[in-house]
């Protein structure tokens, strides 16, 4: 055991379970889950921790709020474990993760605006009379044809049939509704919450309805970057504990 882990004042389970409104077995999850380092252990058998132990359960709680748990869990286990440019290369994918989230809501506000009878709407790509299929459709979107059927049968998207083959067309509207689904859906909207803004959208004719959703989104990632600045904070604390 390195050298960080055998100074400084000994620590039981219960100390650090109370310091941070933990059981005692939350804590002994982390440390065999690596998030924690390998504890020294008394003559009789019990676990004893060190301040760094206090530091790396900050550190990984701090993490928590902007990375999410398994993130979290993969970061604190590659600077355990040495690979502290594993640990980076992990943060720079939330922080782009983050940023590609801000891209989605600029894209929907666009998306939004373009429902303004003002506003010249987006040009359909067209594969067929009057609309575009379901694959070029997702294509266009980066999901599955599967996942625009499940949309429909949630309601949230009514192509119509194209009388020749049969086959799903999506005409401005249907693709305006697939669009606004899928950026609802990579901020975190459950199709059950995204359904009623449809429907208040196409009955209003405009986005108002989805104000204080996207108000909710902003304040969410806002939340979320600065919970990245939290984390990367203690993060930093820790590794100059272990040098």
């Amino acid at each position: 055991m390195g050298k960080n882990l055998q100074t400084g004042e000994r620590l039981r389970p219960i100390d650090l379970a109370r310091g941070h409104g933990l059981s005692t077995q939350a804590v002994r999850n982390y440390e065999e889950a690596g998030i924690l380092p390998a504890a020294d252990r008394t003559p009789s058998g019990y676990r004893s921790y060190t301040p760094l132990h206090a530091g790396a359960l900050r550190a990984f709680l701090a993490l928590l709020p902007g990375h999410g748990h398994p993130t979290a869990t993969s970061i604190m286990r590659a600077v355990n474990g040495g690979s502290a440019d594993e640990a980076f290369r992990l943060i720079d994918e939330s922080h782009a993760q983050l940023l590609d989230d801000r891209r989605t809501l600029r894209a929907v506000e666009s998306a939004l605006r373009d429902l303004d009878p003002t506003t010249a709407p987006e040009p359909v790509v067209r594969s067929g009379p009057g609309g575009t299929f379901i694959g070029p459709l997702a294509r266009r979107l980066g999901i599955r044809p599967a996942t625009l059927r499940k949309w429909e049968d949630a309601g949230l998207v009514h192509p119509r049939r194209d009388p020749r083959t049969g086959y799903r067309l999506y005409d401005e509207s249907a693709v305006r509704d697939a669009r606004m689904t899928h950026q609802l859906r990579r901020g975190g909207y459950l199709l059950e919450q995204i359904a009623p803004l449809i429907d208040q959208v196409r009955s209003a004719g405009g986005p108002e309805p989805l104000e204080a959703a996207l108000t909710d989104w902003h304040r969410r990632l806002s939340t979320r970057g600065r919970a990245m600045l939290t984390g990367a904070a203690e993060l930093e604390a820790y590794l100059r504990a272990r040098g």
